[in-house]
């Protein structure tokens, strides 16, 4: 059996890097490993890209003050490239560069530079180097004010505000799932040179709105149609702001002489619904996902449902129980699972908005509480 490729993942604690190590660990083959600030500041590059097949270069800064953050990325990608150098390693480095490439700011000037210095590298050293240009990015554990317009918007609109934006001007957007889906497939056929990536063009208020007509559904506890790959991408940003203290989410039990009711899922989307029981002491799940919206609602017995992000510790815990029905919308990237901690036996509602493909099956195994 052929080793997994390594592909090294820079800028690993920001956006990006979250979401592209928690998408290459669904894929055979590879092997994720990362880099963070403190493998910039300890020293720790040159152990970092020895034995790697692919690089992908993500740390840098894009806010703060100009003369900063432009000498902050060269000066990390100098750090790279002489890591590169002192360890003879020729791997496949694809850079996260920006359509701001094409503006004369300093930021923009930093991005032309870098593309410069990996391209001088790539031709010296045998490498081979891909300058991706990228859109807007956002998606699940985005920075409000900081990464993008709709973890803004999402951000406020989880705390009940009312965003207020300055203008309807036009924008470019991409998930950063969907980012981390290109890389690896430029990783795969080996594409080098420039390749702009192409997001979805709205307007600022076109976005807005889209937000807050899901924001209104939801609080109606109605799951918006998510069809369409990007209303699902913007509203798994949306609900990732209301997580943890959102859930569980009690819902309204109906009950006259003949017995008792509640509304378990509504939406105009669809999906896929399915009941299971669970003996005591037994445990299910132990998985994430990357883009399924996912409700686990248990209808009689009693359980704990734990939930961890993927590339953190901390673990997070619900008891919940069919005699007060209520709902947890599991958050993508968080690896999770349900026990059956009471005497009888648990009976569980799972909804998904995407009938199961066996060939796309978003499912990836990993423990909660790793042993």
């Amino acid at each position: 059996m052929a080793e997994p490729m390594i592909v090294g993942v820079t800028g690993a604690d920001g956006l990006l890097g979250t979401h592209v190590q928690a998408y290459l660990r669904g894929v055979e083959g590879l092997q994720v490993r990362a880099a963070g600030r403190r493998t910039f500041e300890e020293g720790g590059l040159t152990s970092f890209v020895q034995d790697c097949g692919a690089i992908i270069h993500l740390a840098g800064m894009n806010r703060g003050e100009e003369a900063v953050v432009a000498a902050t990325n060269v000066g990390l990608t100098r750090q790279l490239i002489e890591a590169l150098d002192a360890t003879g390693s020729r791997p496949h480095v694809l850079f996260s560069s920006s359509t701001h490439i094409e503006r004369d700011t300093p930021y923009g000037a930093s991005k032309r530079e870098v593309a410069s210095l990996l391209a001088a590298w790539a031709g010296r050293s045998g490498g081979t180097f891909t300058n991706v240009i990228l859109p807007g990015v956002f998606g699940e554990g985005g920075k409000p004010f900081y990464n993008s317009v709709v973890s803004t918007f999402c951000h406020q609109l989880a705390r009940g505000e009312t965003p207020t934006p300055h203008n309807d001007g036009p924008i470019e957007q991409i998930h950063a799932q969907e980012v981390a889906r290109r890389l690896e497939a430029m990783i795969d056929t080996g594409v080098t040179g420039d390749v702009r990536v192409e997001g979805q063009r709205l307007t600022v208020y076109g976005l807005l709105e889209t937000l807050q007509e899901m924001t209104g559904l939801y609080s109606q506890h109605i799951i918006p149609d998510l069809r369409d790959d990007f209303r699902r991408d913007l509203f798994n940003t949306y609900r990732s702001y209301l997580y943890p203290q959102h859930y569980p989410v009690r819902l309204t039990l109906h009950t006259d002489p003949r017995g008792s009711l509640f509304e378990a899922v509504k939406s105009p989307n669809g999906g896929q619904s399915f009941m299971s029981s669970t003996h005591p002491g037994i445990t299910r799940g132990n998985h994430f996902h990357t883009r399924k919206v996912e409700r686990f609602l248990v209808t009689g017995g009693e359980a704990e449902i734990k939930l961890r992000h993927v590339t953190g510790t901390q673990v997070l815990s619900f008891r919940v129980s069919g005699e007060a029905p209520s709902y947890i919308d599991i958050p993508t990237l968080h690896t999770h699972s349900i026990t059956n901690v009471g005497s009888g036996t648990l009976m569980t509602l799972f909804w998904t908005h995407e009938l199961f493909d066996p060939a796309r099956p978003d499912t990836v195994a990993e423990l909660v509480e790793p042993a």
